[in-house]
């Protein structure tokens, strides 16, 4: 039971998403405790819960249950008293409500609370143990030990989370303050004696010519420092390894750490490294990164594969999964602008392809 528990705690530690962190402590906790059913609740400040995961529910089922839970019935009491609560039928106590519909039939119950403190940071609850009798006291005391490691990975992926972001914002103010400092009076300086071009352009063609070869000097010079702040913002990685073996090496990380098959292939003649502008390296290891973390969070997938190949004067980039997929039109998000973004940057096109049910797979394409 101990090595049971320990490989419970481990499979939840070793994860730094905030909701990667509640989908493994909910998957884990229905087996350490036989339960046919799991979910977990984060509570908000407006009367229902930030995050909700549940396991054993089919995703159409789910979805017919409708809308996140607000905090009512077993599930508000829970949060309000703070303490575990373990019942051989939850529809024979005072304060089960109801459940929408399409909910499954809950009987044996078990929920324990997850606390930092006097802080509730969400209340975890097993159903239907498939082993006859239901919960007893040692699956009570096995939750809430379990329940007290999860609160410590819960807290730590808030705070690597907050930390991200907190680098996310620094990055950018240096980066704008770099920009401004290198690039922006340049800029400023040209669209001037382009005017100027302009202006002169009938009355005094010779002047006019001159400032037109000044225009062209100076946007080389911005070119240049442009490139060298790009440079500067580059991954590490890319130094020490080179594009094709940093987009390996971010696929084989990813398939240590998720249940999902991550497998990486370069087809055709593998691009030189030597070949690429830096800021094309930067974006294509940027995209696959995003591609990636969107499959491995929201594809639900069995196996994603990413493709890296030199086709003619171009450089593909190809990240496909088989999971649930989703409408293209209906989405937003999912770092998909930022994608397009990075690829018309460097003069590249993005294209995504994806349907229910039909997996996604994100396309780009750059000049090599």
């Amino acid at each position: 039971m101990l090595h049971a528990v320990s490989s419970a705690v481990l499979a939840v530690t070793r994860h730094l998403s905030v909701r990667e962190v509640l989908q493994v402590i909910v998957r884990s906790a229905a087996r350490l405790l036989d339960a046919k059913y799991a979910a977990l609740g984060v509570p908000d400040d407006d009367g229902a819960f930030a995050e909700f995961v549940a396991e054993g529910i089919p995703d159409e089922q789910w979805a017919a249950i409708g809308p996140t839970p607000r905090q009512h019935g077993m599930l508000g009491a829970m949060l309000r008293e703070g303490t575990p609560v373990r019942l051989p039928d939850i529809r024979r106590d005072p304060r089960f409500e109801w459940w929408p519909k399409a909910h499954p039939i809950l009987k044996d119950f078990l929920g324990v609370p997850i606390t930092d403190g006097a802080t509730v940071l969400g209340i975890i609850f097993l159903s239907n143990k498939r082993t006859p009798g239901g919960f007893g006291e040692a699956d009570e005391e096995l939750l809430t030990l379990f329940a007290a490691h999860a609160a410590i990975a819960i807290t730590n992926a808030r705070l690597y989370e907050r930390g991200r972001e907190l680098t996310v914002v620094e990055e950018r103010t240096r980066m704008a303050r770099e920009l401004h400092d290198a690039v922006s009076q340049k800029l400023f300086s040209l669209r001037l004696t382009a005017r100027a071009a302009a202006a002169l352009a009938r009355t005094d063609p010779e002047r006019a010519a001159e400032a037109i070869d000044r225009v062209e000097r100076m946007a080389g010079e911005a070119l240049t420092e442009l490139r060298a702040v790009i440079v500067e913002l580059r991954p590490a990685e890319l130094d020490r390894h080179g594009l094709v073996e940093s987009v390996r090496k971010q696929a084989a990380l990813l398939d240590r750490l998720h249940p999902v098959t991550v497998a990486f292939s370069a087809e055709g003649e593998p691009p030189d490294d030597r070949d690429l502008a830096p800021e094309i390296e930067v974006a294509v290891l940027r995209v696959a990164q995003e591609a990636l973390h969107n499959a491995v969070r929201h594809a639900r997938a069995a196996r994603i594969d990413v493709r890296l190949a030199r086709r003619e004067a171009a450089l593909v980039l190809e990240v496909t999964d088989d999971g649930v997929g989703f409408d293209e039109a209906g989405v937003h998000g999912l770092g998909l602008p930022s994608m397009g973004d990075r690829a018309q940057t460097v003069g590249g096109t993005l294209t995504v392809s994806s349907a229910p049910g039909s997996g996604t797979t994100v396309r780009l394409e750059v000049p090599a």
